[in-house]
């Protein structure tokens, strides 16, 4: 069997249970805990994804669509794109004050609120997808980062990953460090921040409002996410050089935001299926990309687009200001130490055993074509 097919149904079949045990207990024994989960509740999602990037605002309808058949359609959410809820860039505050009770988002979006909140989703080369859910579901960061996220009156739950990503469109090449010094690029989180001290001019626009600010030379690049949903916002025709590594985002995780309030008021077995189902939603996301970026990325470069590496000198100079930047951050925050602390020694691990057999393999095989 498929690993990602049973790793999916075991979760849905977990979920599953709870719920089929309490329902039938409210049938049989008349419990008064078990009758809460007959209530009906709708919530709003707000997403910070337009939709016509269906893998990432997809996300949010699969957690949705499996919400609802877990709870026999009486759990529902409606989901809504960037914007119809809110500014894109402020699903935290909308979930903070329950404008909508739960939101789909990245974490490093909010960093201006707590500089920590950026591990929820990436730090510029830390860790991998795998490294990344091992660190919150395994490895005690889920904890480290709900404790950040109690000041906002938040819980997270696992919303996805895209994967390496691709290091973006630049309407010119950049051969050198040099190349970067007052460059125009969106690009945020703290990728945005390392950008800054190479001398990059960053900002930072939602996914709708990239492609007219390339297009008109309001800024000279841009990154996103890779081949798949760069070609949907159509880049590629504006924007002729398309470089890797995404060094920023080595392994970028989304997050559902749920109000803590709306969160205590849902039945027990409510709560496993939404669990239930944002893993499910979170495993989906990883593997559609993995299947969609190889043709996509064949076809944007049969328009003219010239795949390039960043050069070594931008790649030693990004990874020496992203060290001095977490550095500054946990000797200034006691809070963002905590969590850097417990992040570092799981990565420095991790990379030892990825490093003994994946790079190994990857980089013997994935070369041979």
């Amino acid at each position: 069997m498929d690993r990602r097919r049973f790793v999916k149904n075991s979760v849905i079949a977990s979920a599953g249970l709870v719920v089929g045990s309490s329902v039938g207990c409210t049938k049989s024994g008349g419990d008064s805990a078990a009758v809460h989960t007959q209530k009906k509740i709708r919530w709003n999602l707000a997403s910070s994804f337009p939709k016509s990037l269906d893998v990432l605002y997809g996300a949010a309808e699969v957690m949705a669509k499996r919400v609802d058949e877990l709870t026999d359609g009486n759990f529902q959410i409606r989901t809504y794109e960037a914007g119809k809820m809110g500014p894109a860039l402020e699903v935290l505050d909308s979930v903070r004050k329950r404008a909508v009770d739960i939101g789909h988002t990245a974490s490093y979006y909010y960093i201006g609120k707590h500089p920590a909140l950026a591990f929820d989703a990436a730090v510029p080369f830390g860790l991998s997808a795998r490294q990344q859910l091992a660190w919150t579901e395994q490895a005690g960061g889920r904890e480290l980062i709900d404790e950040l996220f109690a000041d906002f009156n938040i819980m997270t739950l696992t919303g996805g990953n895209t994967g390496v990503q691709m290091g973006g469109w630049f309407r010119n090449p950049v051969n050198s460090l040099q190349d970067l010094k007052g460059l125009k690029m969106r690009i945020p989180g703290v990728g945005g921040e390392v950008m800054a001290r190479l001398g990059v001019t960053v900002q930072v626009l939602p996914g709708g409002e990239i492609y007219l600010s390339l297009e008109r030379g309001a800024i000279d690049a841009t990154e996103w996410v890779g081949p798949y949903d760069d070609k949907k916002l159509g880049f590629h025709k504006v924007a002729k050089n398309y470089y890797y590594p995404g060094w920023w985002e080595p392994g970028p995780a989304l997050s559902f935001y749920v109000n803590r309030d709306a969160w205590k008021e849902l039945p027990s077995s409510y709560q496993a299926a939404l669990r239930a189902a944002s893993a499910e939603a979170s495993l989906g996301m990883m593997s559609l990309y993995d299947a969609k970026n190889p043709a996509a990325l064949q076809e944007v470069l049969a328009t003219g687009v010239k795949l390039r590496a960043f050069p070594d000198d931008i790649m030693a100079a990004a990874r020496a200001e992203s060290a001095a930047y977490v550095n500054e951050k946990a000797a200034a925050n006691a809070s963002y130490r905590k969590v850097y602390e417990h992040w570092s020694k799981f990565r420095d691990e991790s990379s030892k055993w990825f490093a003994t057999s994946e790079t190994a393999y990857a980089a013997f095989a994935y070369r041979q074509g």
